[in-house]
């Protein structure tokens, strides 16, 4: 990532082009995998935005397989986060380059507190997860 995106804090994780593909009802959010194609490969992620969100989240497809949401907002100055392709971590999109790793931990940078991850359940096509 260029150093002028990083001091805009312009991150490279999109949102889905299928905007119906998830759905929150006040306490869970749900997303629709089958309609989520920016997800569809391990080591992909998408952030998922909108008004009726208390909370920008990101998802993860984990390098490992596996299926990781977190507030996509970095505990240091509030930026939002892109995974490092094959490394299983987060880094934010800001010039102090904080990273995390998959259970939201500090790894090194800026920040000095955790991220937020939350409970995800995968059940056939439809990942729920618990804000």
């Amino acid at each position: 990532m260029s150093f002028i995106k990083r001091l805009l804090g312009i991150c490279q994780t999109e949102i889905p082009q299928n905007v119906h593909c998830w759905n929150y009802d006040g306490k869970e959010l749900t997303v629709d995998l089958s309609m989520a194609p920016e997800v569809s490969q391990a080591g992909s992620a998408m952030r998922i935005e909108g008004k009726t969100l208390p909370n920008r989240v990101l998802v993860v497809h984990g390098d490992d397989n596996e299926w990781y949401v977190f507030k996509n907002k970095c505990t240091h100055g509030g930026r939002r986060l892109d995974p490092l392709k094959g490394e299983s971590k987060l880094q934010c999109c800001s010039i102090g380059k904080s990273e995390f790793d998959y259970q939201g931990n500090i790894l090194g940078g800026s920040a000095k507190k955790n991220i937020v991850g939350y409970p995800v359940e995968l059940n056939d096509k439809t990942l729920t997860v618990k804000l």
